[in-house]
């Protein structure tokens, strides 16, 4: 089982730079970063994890630029977004950044993608709630015909340009993998039909993933990769991912400044020196 990192690169805390080169040398193959373009102040939309938003949700990086930081301060660490906003990002942009990040970082990146919570943060940027889960699953087909023709074009509901041109083309073929995070039965639909790997969250259990890789299975699609996201720093928890032949385990890393993130990566470190 492989053993990365999930967490909030902030202005507060250790440079994503820094932190790449930090995880390499540890043993970490891996680094994923959330995204939130903002937070409205009205916080209409509860956080899912109760209680009050977390200060890093107000002040996170950009990921890809983060990204390109950590990329060029490692050699084989993978580049993942846990997860990018695609419903509330231009399609076009998008589909050349994580072409750019694939292109200078030799093929490392893994792009995670859903569809987010926040249901202001969504509307600021002119998209639906209500429709988020459609616009997705076009804005992914679409993606796809980006990265891989030399003139894509699309036409859906959400998504449509005529015939375009593109450039950088990924270095990943076909692309980059597509990791879908979520366990709701929609993202279970999208992960069957337009992923290349699951991202589920850390409070997944274990029966919860055997039972997904079972119905993935049925349909085709029982040998696709599972990575967890911000997983708890528990053997106990650990052990359960081994009986279900999880392939990656990402923990949740706290954002704070370089020497206390450092102690912190020398105790995961440890502990995951008996699974690796």
């Amino acid at each position: 089982m492989k053993f990365g990192i999930a967490t909030f690169v902030t202005d507060e805390g250790i440079r994503p730079d820094a932190l790449g080169e930090a995880l390499e040398e540890r043993g970490f193959d891996s680094l994923f970063l959330a995204e939130h373009s903002h937070i409205p102040v009205s916080r209409q939309s509860p956080y899912p994890g109760g209680g009050e938003l977390p200060q890093v949700y107000y002040r996170t990086l950009d990921p890809f630029v983060a990204l390109t930081a950590a990329a060029s301060a490692t050699t084989n660490l993978l580049l993942g977004t846990g997860i990018a906003l695609l419903v509330q990002r231009d399609l076009i942009h998008t589909a050349k950044e994580v072409a750019s990040l694939d292109l200078l970082s030799n093929g490392r990146v893994a792009f995670g993608v859903g569809v987010g919570w926040n249901r202001e943060e969504m509307a600021n940027h002119g998209t639906d709630p209500k429709t988020r889960g459609a616009l997705i699953d076009e804005q992914l087909a679409a993606l796809k015909e980006i990265w891989t023709k030399d003139e894509a074009e699309f036409h859906g509901k959400y998504v449509d340009f005529d015939p375009i041109f593109a450039w950088p083309k990924p270095v990943q073929k076909p692309h980059p993998p597509i990791y879908i995070g979520g366990e709701s039965p929609a993202a279970l639909e999208r992960l069957a039909k337009f992923g290349d790997a699951w991202l589920p969250r850390g409070y997944a259990s274990p029966e919860e993933i055997v039972k997904t890789r079972q119905w993935l299975a049925e349909r085709g699609r029982g040998d696709m990769p599972f990575t967890v996201f911000g997983a708890p720093a528990d053997r106990a928890v650990l052990d359960g991912y081994v009986q279900a032949e999880v392939d990656r385990v990402t923990f949740m890393l706290g954002t704070k400044p370089k020497a206390e993130t450092l102690q912190k990566l020398d105790e995961l470190a440890v502990l995951t020196e008996g699974y690796r």
